[in-house]
């Protein structure tokens, strides 16, 4: 990866593709939370799954957004 695509932060710049993509994955990801705290305010069924369910659905958007941006390792 050329240095001038790595801004500032430390990240790549995205292509257009890449930022659309983006987008839509923070609206999905708005949707899910959205969805959690609808299923928080239930008040017959397991929290402690919904718990998990937030922290998975959490590492999963993290990590679809790493996969799309390829971060680029640090170097020591």
């Amino acid at each position: 990866m050329a240095e001038d695509q790595i801004n500032k932060s430390g990240h790549r710049s995205l292509t257009e593709e890449e930022m659309s993509l983006l987008i839509e994955i923070k609206k999905f990801e708005a949707k899910f939370n959205g969805m959690i705290d609808t299923l928080r305010a239930l008040p017959d069924i397991d929290q402690r799954n919904v718990a998990l369910a937030q922290t998975y659905g959490e590492d999963a958007f993290m990590r679809a957004v790493r996969a799309l941006a390829k971060q680029p390792r640090i170097s020591t």
